[in-house]
């Protein structure tokens, strides 16, 4: 059973950082790509931004320069690291492993950027 959970959310001030982890179990991620989306009030769940086994990574436009998303094979985790955090970057934010044509996901981690 692949379970995904995430941590690291909270509340945090413009311009300020939080870090994002994601913890996997039931499956060694060392042969997927992950991904992180979110997913605001009111709105689709979005892209944040992927890693592939290799270490390729690419990112929503939005996020290109502030955020960096990286993996630990060894721990089975993904992270994303995220910086000079704005309003709209409030979300739930959510961990995604695709293996075998079927996405995962882990419950969610809040993140809110408000002074």
């Amino acid at each position: 059973q692949v379970q995904l959970v995430e941590s690291g959310g909270g509340l945090v001030q413009p311009g300020g950082s939080l870090r994002l982890s994601c913890v996997v179990s039931g499956s060694p991620i060392l042969f997927y790509t992950m991904a992180w989306y979110r997913q605001a009030p009111g709105k689709q769940r979005e892209l944040v931004a992927g890693i592939t086994p290799s270490g390729r990574t690419n990112y929503a436009d939005s996020m290109k320069g502030r955020f960096t998303i990286s993996r630990d094979n060894a721990k089975n985790t993904v992270y994303v690291e995220m910086k000079d955090l704005k309003s709209e970057d409030t979300a739930v934010y959510y961990c995604n492993l695709q293996k075998a044509g079927y996405d995962y996901w882990g419950q969610g981690t809040q993140v809110t950027v408000a002074s």
